[in-house]
């Protein structure tokens, strides 16, 4: 080689030998060097979950003060929601040493939130939309500074979310800043009901695990928690009117008291989510034989329940009104699934009653799903069952229910053409216990899939993913759930052309990641993305941006 061109070359040689020597063992430990992953790595990207439905942005950074202010206007301008969310939000976004007043400039120092309405009824379809304004305060635009608008408290708590997620802390400046601005912001859910099924019966989950799962629904914008209280493995909720009812649950610390589930549900509507109860009729009743075994055709046949007495329905009825008056949410679900209905035909008097009164045992399946309907609808609730109730009746079931699907696709286009309202969680997609189920599945399934009449597309309210807890308590019930809760979470709030998209690894995976980071740093235990088996600790060491 020409000395000229050995000169040349030096310089290469010496960075691949620096290379070579990082990369070298060195006493039994390999040194490697590896990237930092940064939120503002790639700019065509947009870090935000779920995705709203209309946005625009630049290319400005901007500051947030630590002393960030709140400015609550409008007629809901006394709304203690939004300002309790605003403290937590406030919380999230600056680290706790922060506020110690800074005489720097900043460009948003304080957020103005408007409300249009003092109405803070929480119901299913309440307005959620919100506009978010996000600008510096020199830029000369007249809505600089930042600004969210919204209908209700409801809109404005999401609006909230999406704001603290634009906020980034900056370990170089040690301040709050916001990437890509300014932004303009105008959101609304695709699905009125986006829900997560929570299941108290199989391991009991202590309040607080309760309210953590809670919290973290607001940061996907799910809507509905769907608590799975009672099963017949346990009963662990107090009934007033029939107090020997938690006789079923595991032990006597293993309880919700009354006060216990009004705490759950204040705690949810501070943060716009609906809770759903659930009492799953006749079958998967079990437990509630341990306090009322009369309740039981037999000691042999402790379930379905026992249809030939007046007390079985008594006792059903009791329980209805009794949570009426603690979950106020006007949709509860009667369960009505997996009813195996053998040891009626083997139990005596059920079988002479079934005789008396001209019924298969399949008759009287559907005469008593029907009777706890009306008790229901009597109560002013709209009953929701699974979807065999559905698969057996068919017409038959009242015109409000609404079916929920979980055995398989194809359910909510027969009920919605029948004119009934669906509920989507089909088994092979939404189970978050099927810890085979990856992220690409939970996020690449369509609610509204099958239906090709797009009149029916209201009657579907939403879908649901499912936590059963048979392998899932305390120790593991959140990074079961997260992230793979939040795929679906995006798919019922943004647009479909939004997460209608070919390639999850370059558009899905990278924004997926990082809300993965951001749960974690919230002190939600989100297990890694791309596991083979979801839930599963990291097979070695790296960024949460990466695995």
């Amino acid at each position: 080689m020409p000395p000229n061109e050995l000169r040349n070359c030096i310089p290469t040689l010496l960075l691949l030998f620096i290379f070579c020597f990082l990369v070298s063992t060195s006493h039994g430990r390999r040194i490697r060097v590896t990237r930092n992953s940064t939120y503002h790595s790639d700019n065509s990207i947009v870090y935000l979950w779920p995705l709203p439905k209309h946005f625009t942005h630049g290319d400005q950074i901007l500051s947030v003060s630590p002393d960030l202010s709140l400015s609550l206007q409008g007629a809901g301008s006394n709304s203690s929601v939004v300002q309790d969310a605003f403290e937590r939000y406030r919380d999230l976004i600056f680290k706790s040493w922060a506020h110690e007043g800074s005489t720097s400039e900043y460009d948003v120092g304080t957020l103005t939130v408007l409300v249009s309405s003092d109405d803070e009824t929480l119901q299913l379809g309440v307005d959620e939309s919100y506009i978010l304004y996000l600008d510096g305060k020199q830029s000369g635009s007249i809505v600089g500074g930042a600004t969210i608008e919204a209908n209700t408290v409801y809109g404005a708590l999401r609006g909230l979310e999406t704001f603290s997620q634009l906020c980034v802390f900056n370990y170089d400046t040690k301040a709050v800043e916001v990437y890509n601005a300014p932004w303009y912001i105008q959101d609304e859910p695709r699905f009125a009901f986006r829900g997560l099924l929570l299941d108290t019966s199989r391991h009991y989950l202590p309040v607080k695990v309760i309210k953590e799962v809670i919290e973290a629904m607001s940061y996907t914008k799910l809507n509905v928690l769907h608590w799975h209280i009672i099963d017949e493995e346990a009963f662990p909720l107090e009934v007033p009117s029939y107090p020997k009812l938690w006789k079923g649950s595991y032990s006597k610390q293993e309880r919700y008291a009354v006060e216990d589930a009004y705490d759950i549900v204040d705690f949810a509507k501070k943060r716009g989510i609906h809770v759903m109860a659930e009492t799953d009729v006749p079958g998967h009743a079990e437990s509630w034989g341990v306090g009322y075994p009369d309740l039981w055709p037999s000691e042999n046949c402790t379930e379905p329940l026992d249809i030939t007495k007046d007390f079985t329905f008594e006792v059903i009825s009791s329980i209805l009104s009794d949570m009426r008056k603690i979950f106020p949410f006007g949709m509860f679900h009667l369960g009505g699934d997996e009813v195996n209905t053998d040891c009626w035909n083997n139990t005596a008097h059920v079988k002479e009653w079934l005789t008396n009164h001209n019924m298969t045992t399949k008759d009287a399946y559907q005469y008593l799903i029907l009777k706890v309907q009306q008790i229901a609808i009597d109560l002013n609730l709209i009953p929701v069952n699974w979807e065999e109730t559905f698969n057996n009746f068919g017409e038959k079931l009242n015109p409000l229910t609404v079916v929920h699907n979980w055995l398989g696709p194809g359910v909510c286009p027969k009920a919605v053409e029948k004119g009934f309202k669906c509920i989507v969680s089909n088994q092979g997609v939404w189970y978050l216990d099927h810890l085979d189920v990856p992220w690409e599945k939970f996020y690449t399934s369509e609610p509204l899939e099958g239906i090709n009449n797009t009149a029916h597309h209201k009657l579907v309210l939403g879908g649901e993913v499912c936590m059963w807890g048979e392998t899932a308590d305390t120790s593991d019930v959140q990074q079961t759930i997260w992230p793979r809760a939040a795929a679906a979470a995006e798919k019922l709030w943004s647009p479909l052309e939004a997460t209608a998209v070919n390639n999850l690894n370059q558009t899905i995976l990278p924004r997926f990641h990082y809300f993965r980071c951001l749960l974690n740093n919230r002190g939600i235990a989100a297990a890694p993305v791309t596991n083979f088996y979801a839930r599963r600790p990291p097979t070695g060491f790296g960024s949460c941006f990466e695995q």
